[in-house]
């Protein structure tokens, strides 16, 4: 959690302020009952209206003092807590985005989205109560103690004795629930995923009729987090009664004490009330204290959390400067190129080699697991090389700054992602500056043309994750997309798999008849999508099965040819 706050960095005056403010209110509080008890022992005693008055007069001073310092200081603490969130968000959004594809498996979607909300939103809290109290409370029972003295040494003992009983409490409760809370937020982390694979697989779930299975794993572990909970919160809850339990036994002894004294002539009434009123201020600072030490117990888990995201390094760093190209070089040449995703895992990808000149449109085909995405992916540098070397016009992926490369490279995966927005905000993702007609112009290489008069133009509304379009319409609006981005290089992820024979063709024609020279990588597993191409890599089991034509490949490749026979009998067959 400490390395978190650097992010307050940006607010150091506010953080400077915010608790100078609270220790001026707190100021004022210590002097209260020192006027309290001169009216008791003065102006009650000795029967002078006048002077009462005039005390009562300091004491609405005092309290509007205090009021002002509080107001200010609240102000100050909530401005620096609002923008270390802020920056600390800013600052997590930017390292998941660097982080690679198996970084982001690895970690899980859920994860992610608790440390963004939940863990976010605790830290940010527990540093806005930190500037508020974390001074504060301790200098008031300090300063109450030491107030209690000069008013009355003997009887002030009294707090030597009940304040260190009160800071072993509130340390064991502390340290006990701080590991619980870390596991609280670890069983919230799973409650979230079953959530969301809840939401986001409605339809098979329901399709399957397993609605009271699910029902009965969300409560399984929806209970878990609940008993954990409630665990946490009776050792929490433990607080405010013993030290309740410890003050008021406090107070009674300084009561008994007091009167003794003060029946022996030895102080006066005030000084009791004094006395009273300074244990009262300590008891409730402590109770105060006591529920931020549990707040920043809290903030501390959630920041631990935040901090091992943020120290999950990026392996993929990003030159800064830019690599020489050779204009004579293929777009893309695979130098016996191997993938693993994580260390000591098995290989996806193992010694690929092959080039593909540029303004070539190459098809990449293969069973499933075969490799085929692995294979694009290493292109725009999602993932890093186990082996080999991927170059992009003659120049290693590795040596390019990533947005430099990512530029060169049009992306359309497998699951069409769309965003919240109109259709042209959502063309213009990857080209914030194209025109409507270049927009209607990729519309139409995509056969999205209609899709979009239907919808009702450009200006029409997607919703998030484009809910509101079929399968095949998404994902001829994300192939529209990255036409419109221009790229020098078209990957294709399995990305018309939801599109009929007749509009594939249409868009294969469409891709062909493009001007420009664009490279187009085509990742399929029909045959059909992929036979017209200048060459075809055929995958299996992550190795390169075979390489070349088509025609060439029904004669020399075994996986090729049964891959494109039982496709071809099933098309050729007549429809019931």
């Amino acid at each position: 959690m400490k390395k978190l706050l650097i992010y307050l960095n940006g607010y150091r005056k506010e953080s400077i302020l915010g608790p100078l403010f609270k220790l001026l209110e707190a100021l004022q509080e210590l002097l209260v009952p020192l006027v309290v008890a001169a009216i008791i022992d003065v102006g009650i005693a000795q029967r002078d209206t006048g002077y009462i008055l005039r005390m009562c007069l300091l004491l609405v001073l005092l309290g509007a003092v205090g009021l002002a310092s509080a107001i200010t200081a609240q102000y100050f603490a909530a401005k620096a807590a609002t923008g270390f969130g802020k920056a600390l968000r800013h600052a997590l959004l930017r390292h998941i985005q660097r982080l690679n594809f198996a970084q982001l498996d690895k970690l899980g979607a859920g994860t992610l989205v608790t440390r963004m909300t939940s863990d976010m939103n605790l830290a940010q809290t527990g540093v806005n109560m930190t500037l508020r109290l974390l001074l504060r409370s301790p200098f008031i029972v300090i300063g109450a103690t030491v107030m209690a003295f000069t008013v009355d040494a003997p009887t002030a003992g009294v707090f030597l004795a009940v304040i260190p009983v009160l800071a072993v409490v509130v340390s064991a409760i502390m340290l006990i629930t701080l590991p619980l809370y870390q596991k609280v937020q670890a069983r919230l982390d799973r409650v979230l995923v079953t959530t969301r694979e809840n939401l986001t697989g409605v339809r098979v779930i329901r399709a399957f009729g397993m609605e009271a299975e699910e029902t009965a794993d969300f409560a399984e572990r929806n209970s878990a987090l609940t008993v954990m909970q409630k665990f946490v919160g009776r050792i929490s809850a433990l607080m405010n009664p013993m030290t309740y339990i410890i003050i008021n036994a406090g107070v009674a002894w300084l009561i008994w004490r007091g009167a003794v004294r003060v029946d022996a002539g030895l102080i006066t009434q005030g000084a009791v009330v004094a006395l009273y009123n300074y244990m009262s201020q300590i008891l409730v600072e402590l109770i105060k204290l006591a529920n931020l030490i549990i707040t920043i117990t809290r903030a501390v888990a959630g920041g631990n959390r935040i901090q091992s995201v943020l120290a999950v390094q990026p392996t993929l760093p990003s030159p800064e400067a830019s690599p020489m190209e050779d204009a004579a070089a293929p777009a893309i040449v695979f130098d016996h190129v191997s993938l693993r995703y994580h260390p000591g895992g098995d290989a996806a990808l193992t010694d690929i080699s092959f080039a593909v000149p540029r303004g070539q449109t190459v098809g990449i085909i293969g069973g499933t697991g075969s490799g085929k995405s692995s294979l694009v992916s290493l292109v725009p540098r999602f993932y890093e090389v186990s082996g080999g070397q991927v170059r992009v016009q003659g120049a290693d992926v590795r040596s390019y700054p990533l947005a430099q490369l990512r530029r060169k490279v049009g992306v359309v995966p497998q699951q069409a992602a769309l965003f919240r927005g109109t259709i042209a905000e959502n063309l213009r993702f990857g080209n914030p500056d194209a025109t409507d007609a270049e927009l209607w112009q990729a519309l139409a290489t995509a056969q999205a043309t209609e899709v979009v008069q239907g919808k009702g133009g450009l200006q029409a509304e997607v919703e998030q994750g484009g809910r509101n379009l079929s399968g095949g319409q998404r994902q001829r609006l994300t192939i529209a997309r990255a036409l419109v981005k221009n790229p020098e290089i078209l990957i294709l992820d399995d990305s018309a798999s939801a599109l009929d024979y007749a509009t594939d063709a249409a868009l294969r024609k469409a891709l062909r008849a493009l001007p420009g020279g664009m490279t187009v990588l085509v990742v399929s597993q029909r045959a059909a999508s992929i036979q017209f191409a200048d060459q075809i890599i055929v995958l299996e089991d992550g190795h390169m099965a075979g390489i070349g034509a088509s025609d060439a490949l029904l004669k020399t490749c075994d996986v090729y040819r049964e891959i494109y026979q039982s496709q071809f009998r099933k098309e050729d067959a007549p429809h019931a």
